[in-house]
């Protein structure tokens, strides 16, 4: 049984060994917009930002009001996708434009009825582009962004000129999601650090790379680059909507992906449940329903995140100095692989040592999606339940 334990934790060792040195340097979090993005243009391109907004009307007023209120020095409209709202969000919105003077800018769609096959969010999104794309003349860029996210005042000029300087089709970024609650500041960051280890940044922002990815969020989209991949058309039926989407963008043309402090998700998670209903909406569908994935997963999530303390316990107990090092070893770099997506979210240093217990949950998680997909509630957001889209 020791020389079983010992070769686990070794293993998983090797395994944060090889992810530090060779996955992308994907722990770093170091993917942000630099100085040279608040530069001046010689011309500015006209910018349509798209949100879809269902049920929304809490937090609609603000998002709307961090667009309407942008420095950005050239044209800007704002497009509003009401998604068969009955809560009056479309009634925020408006009154949210005419409280900043900028009514004009502001366009609301209703939206037409959810046809087979889509997702709700994405065909929200595509009748925004197809308004667009019906105009005299389309815009330059869109930038398609959810309806709780909170744009800092000078967040589209670097986003505009961060796709200008670069040649960019796609820049998009994952904005900072709410950490106050206690589970909020537990849960939350290591969602960021999953995120970043599955779809390493700067493998994303590599031409040469075939990894691809996007924060929905927050994605500025080249029109005609959205054109090119015949709008949300190609991607209709994809729940993990920004990933599918920057898989098909990064097909014809470069992309970017980075983290950001200053665009904020006004979305609350006070609870476990609601976190846990968040990662359960999709968790299965990034496995893509597959039951053989998601066996490898949870011994993939048990080998990497558990074995290592669960070795040092044993090392302890039986007196195994080899045991208790090698699992303290592979312990501390999984620590130091999570502290700087950690510290971006302005967590302790010891809540590092924690991601063990978070890894635990997030297989739970994991788990309980695919139990709700083989019960027919899998996909299941804003009253509709998606489980036949896979």
């Amino acid at each position: 049984m020791a020389i079983l334990a010992l070769s686990l934790t070794s293993l998983a060792l090797l395994i944060w060994i090889g992810m530090l040195l060779f996955w992308g340097q994907f722990w770093r979090a170091d993917q942000r917009l630099d100085s040279e993005s608040l530069e001046p243009l010689a011309t500015w391109p006209t910018v349509a930002v798209v949100i879809p907004a269902r049920n929304e009307a809490e937090l609609i007023g603000v998002a709307v009001r961090s667009h309407l209120t942008q420095t950005y020095p050239g044209s800007l409209q704002v497009v509003l996708v009401d998604d068969q709202s009955n809560d009056g969000t479309a009634a925020v919105a408006r009154k949210s434009a005419i409280a900043v003077n900028q009514s004009d800018r502001l366009t609301v769609l209703s939206g037409a009825a959810l046809p087979a096959g889509w997702a709700g969010k994405l065909w929200a999104m595509e009748q925004g582009f197809r308004y667009l794309a019906s105009q005299p003349i389309p815009p330059d860029y869109v930038l398609f962004t959810d309806a709780d996210i909170e744009h800092d005042v000078a967040s589209l000029q670097q986003l505009v000129t961060k796709a200008e300087r670069d040649w960019l089709d796609l820049v998009s970024l994952m904005v900072q999601l709410r950490c106050e609650s206690f589970w909020e500041r537990l849960l939350i960051p290591a969602f960021i650090f999953f995120f970043q280890l599955l779809y390493p940044f700067p493998w994303v922002n590599n031409p040469q790379k075939q990894t691809a990815a996007a924060a929905g969020g927050c994605a500025l989209i080249r029109f005609n680059a959205l054109q090119q991949i015949n709008g949300l058309q190609s991607i209709r039926q994809a729940l993990i909507d920004d990933c599918a989407l920057g898989a098909a963008v990064k097909a014809n043309g470069p992309i970017w992906l980075g983290l950001s402090t200053t665009i904020h998700s006004l979305r609350p998670y006070p609870d476990l449940h609601s976190i846990w209903t968040m990662i359960t909406r999709s968790a299965y569908t990034q496995l893509n329903y597959s039951p053989w994935l998601l066996l490898g997963t949870v011994f993939g999530m048990l080998l990497v995140y558990l074995v290592a303390p669960l070795g040092v316990v044993l090392g302890v107990i039986w007196g195994d100095s080899a045991l208790t090092l090698t699992g303290l070893a592979g312990w501390l770099l999984m620590a130091l692989a999570y502290w700087p997506t950690l510290k971006l979210y302005g967590g302790k240093r010891s809540l590092a040592l924690a991601l063990p217990l978070i890894a635990l949950l997030y297989t739970l998680m994991t788990l309980d999606s695919a139990r709700r997909h083989w019960a027919g509630q899998g996909g299941a957001w804003k009253g509709r339940v998606y489980s036949d889209l896979g």
